[in-house]
């Protein structure tokens, strides 16, 4: 029952925690003109890079801890200090260089730097609540949140600018921040904090950042510079149109967090596979009714939803949601492959992330923005192809149960 509830709050905090990501666009959707949220989108997009290479360096090393000893208290403690040490000089760097630099973009990522500190430390709660097995804390913290953030910005109204936005969004997250703090303190007092580990040689979250750089934030990256270059609207309209998939981000998500244990109760290597490639299927599936659900809808009730951002959204939506299942049997494909050899990972991020932004860069040359959705959809289509060609490679390298027993039967030569 114990075990049940946990992974039940675990599972609503991911949910409540990408409800208010997405929210919080939709929010500024409908209060930016399209030109503001494309700037917006660009600062959140920036925002969106270091949370994730925050938690690929401190929160990922960290859940791998076992028990709730000492040694656990204090790597949570460290985390979470650390986080917050390093965004607040982070910050701090960003903010004085934009403070240089005119334009309203610039002043949006002035702000984004100075609250970043808040955003990012608040996220590393909810690893050291995972870690510690108290996911009900940090359900209740991003509840908080959500309640912060919907109330701060629902006063809004339409024609803030971004850095006004960016600045509510980031202090909404200030009273979780120092609730989880405190809930976080009660539960590890005592531990040491230890911080010099974090920066040694060899640390972990090293390789975990490395392979999120080059498999995610490669085609974020590259969305940025071709809206710098380019067309500064391709970053509002694409990140329009991923908006919409949200909900998918949460299944994703699931299934990379949760498929492992699941999947490993099945001992048979070919119904492990089997299960997979149905799980694959299953979320392809959901991902093009979603997008059929979406191409549906009146334009009334997608400017509801987007603001004047929807009118070059809509266009996009058969591209993404094609990507978006393309993506569904990639990240299946990936979720076997660590179960099979989690060596094989790193190399096809790099190849097909490169991949993906040589397809990015060409579509938008080709056909402008609608060029540079298709191209990543092409993009995820190749990375999950490659996937599952890998997966039945090891497979076939594998021998099965039977084939070891009579193998290791047989008398050696002389």
């Amino acid at each position: 029952m114990r075990a049940r509830w946990a992974v039940l709050c675990s599972v609503a905090d991911q949910g409540v925690a990408a409800l208010t990501n997405i929210l919080v666009l939709l929010a500024a959707a409908r209060l930016s003109t399209v030109a503001d949220f494309a700037r917006f989108s660009a600062v959140y997009l920036v925002f969106t890079v270091l949370l994730g290479v925050s938690g690929a360096y401190t929160g990922q090393p960290l859940v791998l801890k076992r028990g709730a000893g000492e040694e656990t208290r204090s790597a949570c403690r460290s985390a979470v200090a650390f986080t917050v040490l390093a965004a607040a000089a982070l910050g701090a760097l960003l903010a004085a260089v934009c403070l240089l630099v005119p334009g309203d973009t610039a002043r949006a990522l002035l702000m984004l730097g100075l609250v970043l500190p808040v955003v990012l430390g608040q996220d590393a709660v909810r690893y050291a609540f995972a870690t510690l097995q108290q996911p009900h804390l940090a359900l209740l913290a991003d509840l908080l949140r959500l309640a912060c953030v919907l109330g701060t910005l629902g006063t809004q109204v339409h024609g803030a600018s971004p850095a006004r936005l960016i600045t509510l969004w980031g202090l909404s997250a200030l009273p979780a921040l120092l609730l989880s703090a405190a809930l976080l303190h009660r539960s590890t007092a005592g531990a040491p904090l230890l911080l010099r580990p974090m920066l040694r040689r060899g640390h972990l979250g090293q390789r975990f950042t490395v392979e999120f750089g080059v498999g995610n934030a490669t085609s974020q990256l590259s969305v940025l510079v071709l809206g710098a270059v380019g067309n500064p609207l391709l970053v509002g309209a694409l990140r329009g149109a991923t908006t919409l998939f949200g909900p998918l981000n949460v299944l994703f998500t699931s299934a990379t967090s949760f498929g492992p244990p699941l999947l490993g109760r099945i001992t048979d290597e070919r119904r492990r596979a089997r299960a997979t490639a149905a799980l694959a299927a299953v979320l392809a599936t959901t991902a093009g009714l979603w997008a059929t659900v979406l191409a549906l809808l009146p334009d009334r009730a997608g400017r509801q939803l987007l603001g004047d951002t929807w009118s070059v959204a809509a266009a996009l939506l058969p591209a993404t949601g094609s990507q978006y299942a393309a993506m569904a049997v990639g990240t299946c494909g990936l979720l076997a492959l660590r179960m099979l050899d989690p060596r094989t990972t790193l190399a096809i991020q790099v190849v097909f992330s490169l991949t993906t932004v040589a397809f990015l860069a060409g579509g938008y040359v080709v056909g402008g923005v609608l060029g540079a959705a298709w191209g990543l959809f092409l993009g995820s289509l190749c990375k999950a192809a490659a996937t599952w060609i890998r997966v039945a490679r090891l497979r076939r390298r594998t021998p099965a149960p039977e084939e070891t027993v009579t193998a290791d039967a047989l008398p050696s030569a002389p």
